[in-house]
């Protein structure tokens, strides 16, 4: 028996040796889609937890789409944060440049302020939560253009809701109450604003009702029967897509 088990310490030992290490699972890419019809110069935020503020954003014409890579396996081992459409821009890049709306600082190509009232696609790659990535739409502070976010080759599983879309095509902005409305300069709605992120609100109401895959206030998960946040633990990255408004 003692040479039994000697011999079979020596072969699992031998098979630790030429068994090759388990890859480390690659970034998440994000891809973003224009579809608004207008310009958009994708800005974006990190939170204050030590994830990194990402430079080299796309500016992207309708119909244009661009991938970036989320360092998420660089320290600190995460990322978290939210992208956005900044609408309207204009100037030089580093000195004039600035946005009507989602207005984030003076480069075009990064953000070095927080940004002004807009929608967000918000996510969290942590590769300490084998759960994570998590994502969600927000307008919680606001609402400027529809977004949609969807899973690249994420794996449902049956009678559950990981891995699905969130946000909805539709403009909100003809529910928007009319205090709450901010129009362009030819009088088309603009930019529809909370008046308490807080709280449930006319705005909220509005929101919600015709987007329930959206947050409309910053408690709205806390809901029964939300469908605002999704998390997706098998996928390559997802699509944020910017919609149309009239």
């Amino acid at each position: 028996m003692r040479r039994f088990l000697c011999a079979v310490i020596t072969v699992v030992a031998a098979l630790a040796v030429v068994t090759p290490p388990v890859a480390a699972a690659a970034d998440h890419t994000v891809t973003f889609v224009n579809r608004s019809g207008r310009p958009v110069w994708v800005g974006s935020t990190v939170n204050a937890d030590g994830s990194r503020p990402l430079t080299g954003l796309p500016t992207l014409h309708n119909g244009q789409s661009a991938t970036i890579t989320i360092p998420e396996s660089s320290a600190p081992n995460h990322w978290r944060g939210t992208f956005f459409a900044r609408q309207d821009c204009t100037g030089a890049s580093g000195s004039t440049f600035r946005c009507r709306v989602g207005d984030c600082g003076p480069l075009s190509d990064r953000c070095t302020t927080g940004e002004r009232p807009a929608s967000l696609a918000e996510f969290n790659f942590d590769r300490g939560d084998w759960l994570a990535p998590w994502y969600n739409v927000s307008y919680v502070n606001a609402f400027s253009l529809p977004i949609t976010i969807e899973a690249r080759d994420g794996v449902t599983p049956p009678g559950s809701a990981e891995c699905t879309a969130v946000g909805c095509p539709e403009d909100l902005l003809p529910h928007c109450p009319p205090e709450n409305l901010t129009r362009w300069a030819d009088g088309r709605p603009m930019l529809c604003t909370n008046p308490n992120r807080d709280a449930r609100t006319a705005y909220s109401n509005a929101l919600s009702s015709r987007c329930p895959k959206a947050y409309a206030w910053s408690r709205h998960d806390t809901e029964p029967g939300n469908q605002v946040v999704r998390q997706c633990r098998r996928c390559t990255g997802f699509t944020v897509t910017f919609h149309p408004v009239a």
